[in-house]
């Protein structure tokens, strides 16, 4: 299972904040754009350093560098570059809010948040979501969701998972307590699989689907396809996905946000802009043994100009 860190946008070494801010001028500067010295500029630096490079930019010229390219750049690449201004918690929280304004609610990026970030990072999203939006996370969670899923998200939400080492006594309860409320009983006790796979530490959870495996015919993930259904069971194949295997998890999600007709821009964006100074290197790598093909093969099929140079870039394709 592949594990760590591998990203593909790393810290600018040496790093000269006012030389980048400089090269952002210039490329604005006049009659149209140096779309590409942008670029450039944008995926060699880390999210700390674009923003050292943001101070810099507003010391130099006096001038605000997101309202500068707001009136430079248009469309999805606009919108790349935009988010890649964003601190990871606060760029997160201000997704969740894009997931549940308006008629409508995105439940596949409350799933890929809300179910793969550490609970120190969803600590960090709920206190930027109710200074940027003076609102509890919580309770705007719960009014745009229902049921078994809703409780799933909350679960989520009390960042209360353990880190504590696999314990093989309670993995076989665990999977004991999985099997007889979903796959030995007519119908599905939902609380216990929510119970426990928001509660128990990832490595915990490991031994739980080997135990479970061992107990039913079936592997768990199997069970949760043919238990449950809709948002919930994708919110729980999530967390079985991050708990062995998330560079995985992120590859069938961006496989999903540009496979079939058209593209799923807002996915594909927060997909790679949230990954890239992480673990998009074991991603490309899951993608190409999962598909076939390379993650970059596909960017190039769906997106074009700026925006899929951009992505590319970030990918560390360009």
């Amino acid at each position: 299972m592949a594990t760590g860190v591998r990203p593909t946008v790393t810290a600018a070494n040496p790093f000269n904040p006012d030389e980048a801010a400089k090269k952002l001028r210039k490329a604005m500067k006049g009659l149209g754009t140096d779309e590409a010295a942008i670029i450039d500029v944008f995926a060699m630096h880390t999210t700390q350093q674009r923003i050292e490079i943001e101070t810099h930019f507003k010391t130099c010229f006096g001038k605000d560098l997101r309202k500068e390219l707001k009136s430079e750049l248009s469309g999805k690449f606009e919108d790349v570059v935009l988010a890649l201004l964003d601190p990871p918690r606060i760029y997160d929280a201000k997704q969740i809010k894009q997931a549940i304004k308006g008629i409508g609610t995105d439940e596949a990026a409350l799933i890929e948040i809300l179910c793969t970030r550490s609970n120190t990072e969803i600590i960090e999203i709920k206190q930027h979501y109710k200074t940027l939006f003076k609102s509890d996370l919580d309770k705007d969670i719960a009014s745009d969701t229902s049921g078994h899923f809703k409780r799933l998200l909350i679960a989520q939400l009390t960042a209360n998972r353990s880190d504590a080492p696999p314990d093989t006594a309670l993995a076989e309860k665990d999977a004991q307590d999985l099997y007889k409320a979903g796959e030995k009983k007519f119908g599905t006790d939902e609380s216990q699989f929510n119970r426990i796979l928001s509660a128990r530490s990832y490595a915990h959870l490991r031994e739980v689907f080997n135990c479970y495996q061992k107990i039913s015919k079936n592997t768990f993930e199997k069970a949760v396809k043919s238990e449950t259904s809709g948002d919930l069971e994708a919110g729980y194949l999530a967390i079985i996905k991050v708990a062995t295997n998330i560079p995985a998890f992120f590859a069938e999600r961006l496989y999903h946000s540009m496979k079939g007709a058209g593209t799923k821009d807002s996915e594909l964006i927060r997909l790679v802009v949230s990954r890239c100074e992480e673990d998009m290197g074991f991603i490309k790598a899951e993608f190409q043994k999962i598909y076939g093909k390379t993650l970059a093969s596909f960017i190039k099929g769906d997106c074009s100009g700026d925006y899929k140079n951009m992505l590319l870039a970030l990918i560390g394709e360009s």
